[in-house]
């Protein structure tokens, strides 16, 4: 008999209803003080949840356990170990202790590491992320760990998303107790990460060079029909896509993974999955999986998941939406408007906050989404532009101009307790959704929709927590000196929302006029990785990860040469892909057609038959081998003068300024090649092919 969803949900989680059962009350208690007030965990604690964990995990058929850890890749890491432990007669016996638990030792040399460590210095740590469940995968018990340098620094995305939080809950519970709130002891930012992806035939993507090395097809002419007709969006489900959808929420629900929402997204083979919001740690960790996941069940159906950003040229590409929002102990959102004026006047002084720090840290905050594929998107006329502005939708606008010009808002439901009346009683979906607009409050959350598809969301979320815990700050220490609270919460509101309404931007972020706009507001207009990374490194940048310890001055230079070293390397190995199939299959292709076209103007002529068709073809496709020809010789030039170039920031700028200008220059005649060479004779599946073989 099936399990039920209730019972199947969690069931490969080691829980708290999990630890509440195998664990002594002592020593429960002991950890859940450690999980949710960050207190020291002692050796007999950890020695105690160890031995539950593998009693647990061999109950499940599990004989390995691994430390599982998220270097500065968008990947996770894991090195497995058996529970075995020999005896004294020559047998086994199956062990694992706290010391086990709490940390691991991985090689951190073949890790990125931008510069924190030399090459030769090997030595780094895992260590127990006791936030987040462990949980059981290919028979082995996945212990989510923080990784860092034997030296102390951050080498991973876990262990600055942590302190970001820590931050933020610090920063907040002072802004509370400002208010009066003595209740609340602790805040989470929580989030849920929506997932877009493409689905496309197994033995399709084994034939396309490209898919198989970057994720994206690097050519390939538009099929008949796109996503012009928008009949895929919320459409039907396939039979073999309802199939996959269906096994993948199963296993994700095994994991304790709160996938929601599935459908057809707007472009052919396109999807999106959505999970319940949950603490950012956790939901940084789900979606890290989800991803995994996502592939694994995808090959079981004999399909390919595309995480790409951009998978296929002139359709949409795939984003994360990243809903951000803050929650307290006490089951309070601070981003919700509420009903009294008490919480009115909170969520306004904490809407307000997230509005100056994205106006304040808008280079940053884009920085934390830069990558080669999301830059096919940003700006793209399909995904937020690469500019960062904030939609509020009219009404709740309204209310903010109507604070700033001490005015009553024309539709008053409730009165505010901060000397105007302004704020009605709104639901909370009050806002239109903007597609068009990077960072959209949408009811009781800011809606973040410039991550890209295949991003990690931890690096854009300790953005988002330390910015917000940066104004929080600057905002109690206003207040803290303030002689009339009152007055001084009032004066503050206002005067963060007049001078920052240059952020607010209710209209058409794809329109021609919205960047000539966004110039004379001041607004930064970021088009590129090369661009957006360097700015981590600005001063006002490093001084406020540096003043709440999220990163070291260091470990943000890090940041920078592993971004933009990946950038390069990313390019590189499209511009080698590229060369590859242009040389050895499209113009061999194409050349092959040629002279079988020009054989059957022979026999035509021989025959007395006219040969328009046949002359023209041959002139046409001669003519774009000439051109594709040219074009590859000047890509493969360029790509041999990067070796001469050591500054990573100089190399960045040719592979954006350069590489990319000769790649699109050579992919121009090669599509037109497509559309005129017979099918039997063109190398790859086409798009047609990809697009729309999935039923």
């Amino acid at each position: 008999m099936a399990q039920s969803i209730p019972e199947l949900y969690g069931s490969l989680v080691f829980n708290d209803k999990i630890m509440r059962e195998k664990l002594p009350k002592d020593m429960y208690k002991a950890l859940k003080k450690t999980i949710e007030n960050g207190t020291h965990l002692e050796l007999d604690v950890a020695n105690s949840v160890a031995v539950a964990m593998k009693e647990w995990a061999l109950e499940h058929g599990a004989t390995h356990y691994t430390h599982w850890f998220q270097p500065m890749t968008n990947f996770t890491a894991e090195k497995h170990d058996s529970f075995i432990s020999p005896t004294v007669d020559g047998q086994v016996i199956m062990d694992f202790s706290g010391k086990e638990l709490v940390k691991g030792e991985p090689d951190a040399s073949s890790f990125p590491s931008g510069g924190l460590r030399a090459t030769f210095e090997a030595r780094g740590y895992t260590a127990w992320d006791p936030t987040s469940p462990a949980f059981i995968k290919d028979r082995t018990l996945y212990i989510p760990t923080a990784f860092c340098s034997y030296s102390g620094e951050a080498l991973d995305k876990k262990t600055p998303l942590l302190r970001s939080m820590d931050t933020l809950n610090k920063e907040a519970v002072k802004v509370l107790r400002l208010l009066g709130n003595t209740e609340v002891k602790h805040i989470n930012t929580t989030v849920g990460p929506e997932q877009e992806y493409f689905l496309v035939d197994k033995d399709l993507y084994n034939k396309r060079k490209d898919l198989i090395f970057c994720g994206r097809t690097l050519i390939g002419a538009p099929a008949p029909k796109g996503q012009e007709m928008e009949d895929h969006y919320f459409g039907t489900l396939k039979p073999r896509v309802s199939a996959y959808m269906h096994d993948l929420d199963e296993e994700l629900w095994k994991l304790g993974i709160p996938a929601k929402t599935k459908h057809n997204e707007v472009a052919p083979a396109q999807h999106e999955l959505a999970p319940v919001f949950d603490t950012t740690n956790v939901a940084v960790d789900h979606n890290q999986l989800t991803m995994e996941i996502m592939k694994k069940v995808a090959a079981k159906h004999n399909m390919v998941c595309l995480l790409h950003e951009k998978p296929f040229e002139g359709i949409n590409g795939s984003g994360k939406h990243n809903n951000w929002s803050m929650s307290t102990d006490t089951g309070v959102n601070l981003l919700d408007p509420g009903k009294t004026p008490a919480e009115n006047a909170q969520f306004l002084l904490f809407l307000t906050a997230v509005i100056k720090a994205v106006n304040d840290y808008q280079d940053i905050l884009r920085a934390s989404v830069a990558s080669a594929g999301n830059d096919h998107r940003l700006g793209a006329n399909e995904a937020p532009p690469a500019i960062i502005s904030i939609f509020l939708g009219d009404e709740l606008t309204g209310v903010l101009d109507a604070i700033v010009n001490g005015v009553k808002y024309e539709d008053k439901r409730v009165e505010m307790e901060i000397g105007v009346d302004v704020l009605p009683h709104f639901p909370k979906d009050t806002t239109d959704r903007n597609r068009t607009s990077p960072f959209a409050f949408t009811g009781n959350k800011f809606e973040f929709r410039m991550p890209g598809s295949k991003l990690s969301v931890a690096g854009p979320n300790t953005v988002l927590n330390t910015i917000v815990a940066d104004v929080l700050d600057q905002f109690a220490d206003e207040l803290e000196k303030a002689d009339n609270f009152q007055d001084a919460l009032d004066d503050l509101i206002k005067r963060t929302i007049k001078e920052n309404q240059n952020i607010i931007f209710n209209g058409n972020g794809y329109s021609d006029e919205w960047p000539v706009e966004a110039e004379k507001r001041g607004l930064l207009n970021l088009k590129s990785t090369p661009e957006a990374v360097p700015t981590f490194l600005a001063q006002k940048n490093v001084d406020v990860f540096s003043k709440y310890g999220v990163y070291t001055e260091a470990e943000l230079q890090s940041r920078v040469e592993i971004l933009l070293d990946e950038y390069c390397k990313t390019l590189n190995i499209e511009a080698l892909t590229m060369i590859d199939m242009a040389k050895k299959e499209i113009l061999p292709a194409a050349a092959k057609y040629i002279k079988d076209i020009a054989k059957t103007a022979e026999l035509a002529k021989s025959c007395g038959a006219e040969t328009v068709f046949e002359e023209e073809t041959v002139k046409e496709i001669s003519a774009l081998v000439t051109e594709m020809y040219k074009a590859l010789g000047t890509l493969e030039a360029d790509v041999q003068k990067v070796h001469s170039i050591e500054d990573t920031q100089e190399m960045a700028n040719f592979f954006h300024d350069t590489i990319f200008a000769d790649m699109g220059a050579l992919r121009v005649p090669a599509d037109k090649i497509e559309t005129l060479v017979g099918k039997d004779y063109w190398p790859y599946p086409t798009y047609s092919d990809l697009l729309f073989y999935v039923k």
